[in-house]
């Protein structure tokens, strides 16, 4: 699998499958903490469009901290048209940019998740081919720190319903692939949605009481 292939592929599903999208539709609360879709687009749009250096300068004026950075640079990217960020997320779906320190599983993970942050609340559904699901959900239950919250699966079992994956051992999640990584990347949303023993531990541990 030429994983950046992957990334290129998403990337333009999602611009196309957005474009048609009503300005109602853009302002709609993604499952992305407080972002709207608009925003969203903009998160993913970023990489794309922001250089390494101009996002360490970012993180500097931010005190160090990175979140408040990406949210300082995301909103800045939202305050450009819907229909522009679609067309650089098109045009430059092709970028083999990863992060520092990180492959190319690192931004497969990001444009499959928040693609899913945008559908969910829209009602969208995409069949994404099974090995790239695989490859991303392979990549977040063994991921570094920072990815799924901490803690989060320790002595669960997740199964796809859909693919062929499974990861742990003790209380079953199960649930489609997509379903998992909205749930691995700490989305309450979906919980609902999952079924087995290990769902009610799943949901202590990612939903704020």
């Amino acid at each position: 699998m030429d994983v950046f292939e992957e990334i290129a592929d998403e990337r333009r599903a999602l611009a196309g499958q957005l474009a048609h999208l009503t300005p109602q539709q853009q302002a709609t609360r993604s499952l992305c903490r407080a972002w709207s879709v608009h925003d969203v687009l903009a998160h993913l749009v970023m990489p794309l469009e922001v250089s390494t250096p101009r996002m360490v300068l970012a993180v500097f004026a931010a005190g160090g901290r990175f979140d408040r950075a990406n949210e300082r640079v995301t909103a800045r990217l939202a305050r450009r048209p819907f229909a522009d960020l679609l067309q650089v997320l098109e045009r430059k779906a092709g970028s083999r940019f990863t992060p520092p320190g990180a492959g190319p599983q690192a931004p497969l993970v990001d444009v499959l998740v928040h693609g899913l942050d945008i559908r969910w609340p829209l009602g969208l559904h995409r069949d994404v081919p099974a090995p790239r699901l695989r490859e991303a959900l392979t990549f977040l239950t063994t991921a570094p720190a920072g990815l799924v919250p901490k803690g989060a699966l320790r002595g669960l079992r997740l199964e796809a319903d859909d693919i062929d994956f499974a990861h742990g051992s003790g209380p079953v999640v199960r649930g489609t692939a997509q379903e998992l990584l909205l749930a691995v990347t700490g989305r309450g949303a979906v919980l609902d949605s999952l079924a087995g023993e290990g769902v009610s531990v799943l949901r202590r541990r990612i939903v704020p009481a």
